[in-house]
């Protein structure tokens, strides 16, 4: 088959590359356009971009794709058009431009979290099990027919990056699966159950506040769910720190530690080079394993208390 790949960041790579190795024809490839980077401004060209350069396929990138990509995708006479967060909505007239439509790589298990940031989301809502979706994009918020399933579990200590990689591949083994169904016949579409859609949204910069009045298991949630981007942060004394990683502290731990278990909210009850440091949450402690300081590399946190001080008893955020 001819077809033409959408994508644009590191998740749709296994997806193009799968696609690339087949049997099949990729004759173009849609990105989001070039956009400058760092405080140099330095144009950097997205990931699926520099894959396509590498094997010398074509690149189409539009500022709006439905304003201007449709007569130049419907010209290409493609097959099929396959898709892998890609990061625009197709219009009707673009679902309709190749043979069999478009069918699109998504991070859930729909109808769980139609829409922007999927993988994220299940981590920061603790959710145990999340999976890919392949489905035939229709003009709705991805509400198209469900061509197939896999569910995946999340582990207990991963972030929403590292979910998102092991996603990334297991996306591009899903399409291969679709393809090949496509190919021999025996493929099918079941219609989403929509009374049970749920929908997420865009993760924003400013979400990224630490609040330490909630539950511990929402806090970790939290803090997992916001690596690598827009990553977690909290402000004290000392001054404003990433939080990458986190562990909520046992009760065998507590008492081990002796702590202070009449704490206020967000209190630092514990800071050492040895035990590590500690954040009192609504109903438990939070350890902070993996911390950044302001003009410093990401670390352990207890590398970090080898060097700098973090005063115990103040209230983070304050």
């Amino acid at each position: 088959m001819k077809i033409v790949f959408f994508g644009t960041p590191d998740f749709s790579i296994p997806t193009l590359q799968m696609l690339i190795d087949s049997k099949h024809e990729v004759i173009a490839v849609v990105t989001q356009p070039d956009k400058p980077v760092g405080r140099n401004g330095k144009v950097v060209f997205s990931p699926v971009k520099q894959l396509a350069m590498e094997h010398n396929i074509p690149v189409l990138q539009y500022e709006k794709i439905r304003l201007q990509g449709v007569e130049e995708l419907q010209n290409l006479k493609a097959d099929l058009f396959v898709t892998a967060a890609y990061g625009q909505i197709l219009s009707k007239d673009i679902l309709e431009a190749s043979t069999y439509g478009v069918y699109n790589v998504h991070g859930s298990l729909l109808p769980k979290y139609r829409g922007a940031a999927p993988i994220q989301w299940s981590v920061i809502n603790g959710d145990k099990v999340t999976g890919i979706t392949i489905l035939k994009s229709d003009v709705g918020m991805d509400d198209g027919n469900m061509i197939l399933k896999r569910e995946v579990e999340i582990g207990e200590n991963e972030t929403a990056g590292e979910l998102f990689d092991r996603l990334a591949v297991i996306g591009a083994d899903c399409m291969a699966e679709a393809l090949e169904q496509l190919e021999n016949g025996t493929i099918t579409f079941t219609p989403q159950n929509h009374e049970e859609a749920t929908i997420c949204r865009m993760l924003k910069k400013e979400q990224n506040k630490l609040n330490f009045d909630m539950p511990v298991a929402k806090v970790k949630s939290l803090i997992l769910g916001l690596n690598p981007w827009p990553v977690a942060e909290m402000t004290l004394k000392e001054g404003r720190f990433k939080v990458y990683r986190a562990e909520i502290v046992s009760g065998q731990k507590v008492d081990s530690l002796n702590l202070n278990q009449n704490a206020s909210v967000g209190e630092v009850v514990l800071a050492s080079n040895k035990h590590g440091l500690v954040i009192k949450c609504q109903d438990g402690f939070i350890e902070i394993t993996e911390i950044q300081a302001e003009n410093s590399k990401v670390m352990p946190a207890k590398s970090m208390l080898n060097g700098k001080q973090i005063l115990v008893g103040q209230i983070a955020n304050e």
